[in-house]
């Protein structure tokens, strides 16, 4: 593993306990990078690493479809650790109060987790580092270019972006090693009532733990979980399909959301069940064509990396401020223009408005859990267009994604946004009312693009 991966967040002397991986964001057993140092340094010193997962209430208006999802995947999560004879610790609570407790609790001697370059985890990792004495590590499992070595800024675009992180790809891209198994069953973590080992799940089941507040959300009885499986295993499933059956032509259909053309991974990297380089390395193996290819990569690599980039480096990437300077200036030119129609949240929720493509891509998401990307643009600029503010239409646009979507609470979901509310990673184009200069997307254009009948079909049926 290159060592550019991994950042010390507190130096120390390591304790004589176990190495604990703190994981949050990758929460997978292969293909780990944060895993596979955490057990590099129990190995270093002959003890044995643990995994910890916190689980807290309300995080970033996540509904019962994602706890459900999240948590049927730690179930498998925890049998493929028990089988390296790596326990696994569930706990519930606010992570940067419950690790230093369960730190002191276990004389945990090194500290790992994995990176997000969302507030919410910084501020864990802030009070954790305020109240451990021990070595803490954080390893970006997550991208190929680990966020910081990819760049020093936020980037303004795409294509000052993409010569940066194909630059260092060679340092980073390589296969995994194999995770060891601990050299014996760690029993020092038993017999502690504070606890919770998600084996039990399989007597009291997931919805004993699900959030108390989160099981009446509204519009989440829609779902239908049976097109997203979750877990590792079914990741796998998915990928594999993918590369199989659709990549060779991903190039002409993945922007047809009338047709099944994507690779629907977006889920199981969001919750970190399978690893973006994985995917990478398989796609290189294919024999597709090499236009499809690269089109996928450029999504897989480029756009979802810039994601990182500009959370990272941009903390307010869920507000207004965080918009470019030509965006904010014509947005605000534009705030007293007329506008035809203005809905609420709950009539954006519900797909009451009077364009049925949005409405059908609004039913697209409240059934399955999932909109297709290039729909997720339109909804959002029409969102823009019949809001009474762009606050109001960032504010609806966010809640609506973190609230339905699977791969909800991410910084692929707050950068396209902001893209397509707020011109980010983009450019000015020609101005309108209402809109300013930010790229349109209209019904007569997506119907110059695909069968808007049939998408509209497919969906109001459910």
């Amino acid at each position: 593993m290159n060592p550019k991966r991994i950042r010390i967040l507190k130096s120390g002397k390591s304790g004589d306990g176990p190495t604990a991986y703190w994981t949050s964001r990758d929460q997978r057993v292969e293909d780990n990078w944060a895993l596979l140092f955490a057990r590099a340094i129990a190995q270093e010193t002959d003890v044995p690493v643990v995994v910890i997962f916190c689980l807290t209430k309300e995080f970033l208006g996540a509904g019962r479809r994602h706890y459900e999802f999240m948590l049927k995947g730690l179930q498998e999560f925890e049998g493929a650790l028990s089988r390296k004879r790596i326990p696994f610790v569930f706990l519930r609570g606010d992570p940067g109060q419950k690790i230093p407790e369960f730190v002191r609790e276990y004389g945990i001697g090194a500290l790992v987790t994995d990176f997000s370059p969302l507030r919410v985890k910084a501020e864990w990792v802030e009070k954790i580092i305020t109240d451990i004495e021990i070595p803490f590590f954080e390893v970006d499992a997550h991208n190929v270019v680990p966020c910081w070595e990819a760049s020093p800024k936020q980037e303004y675009a795409a294509h000052t972006f993409r010569p940066k992180l194909y630059g260092r790809l060679s340092e980073f891209f390589e296969e995994f090693p194999g995770l060891e198994p601990n050299s014996e069953s760690a029993e020092i973590l038993s017999g502690n009532g504070m606890l919770e080992v998600l084996s039990n799940t399989r007597e009291t089941g997931i919805k004993a733990l699900l959030p108390e507040r989160i099981s009446g959300k509204s519009n989440d009885s829609l779902f239908e979980p049976e097109h997203f499986e979750p877990g590792e295993k079914a990741a796998r499933k998915v990928m594999e399909s993918f590369l199989a059956e659709k990549l060779d032509s991903y190039r002409t259909l993945r922007n047809d959301p009338a047709k099944d053309g994507l690779s629907n991974l977006s889920p199981y990297l969001h919750f970190g069940q399978i690893s973006a380089q994985r995917v990478v390395l398989e796609v290189e193996k294919t024999k597709s064509d090499p236009e499809s290819k690269k089109a996928f990569l450029d999504e897989i690599l480029v756009w979802k990396e810039i994601a990182d980039n500009f959370c990272y480096y941009n903390p307010g990437y869920n507000r207004f401020e965080s918009f470019p300077d030509w965006a904010k200036k014509s947005l605000n030119a534009h705030r007293d223009d007329w506008r035809k129609y203005i809905y609420t949240l709950e009539e954006f929720e519900a797909g009451k408005t009077h364009d049925p493509l949005w409405n059908a891509s609004q039913i697209e998401l409240l059934r399955t859990g999932k909109m297709h990307s290039y729909m997720r643009m339109y909804w959002a600029k029409k969102i823009l267009e019949w809001s009474e503010s762009p606050e109001k239409a960032l504010e609806i646009a966010i809640c609506l994604n973190d609230r339905y979507e699977l791969d909800g609470r991410d910084p692929n979901g707050y950068a396209g946004i902001a893209w397509s509310l707020g011109g980010v990673h983009d450019r000015a184009w020609r101005e309108r009312d209402v809109t300013g200069k930010i790229r349109y997307m209209s019904y007569e254009g997506c119907k110059r693009k695909f069968d808007v009948k049939l998408y509209i079909a497919k969906y109001s049926a459910l």
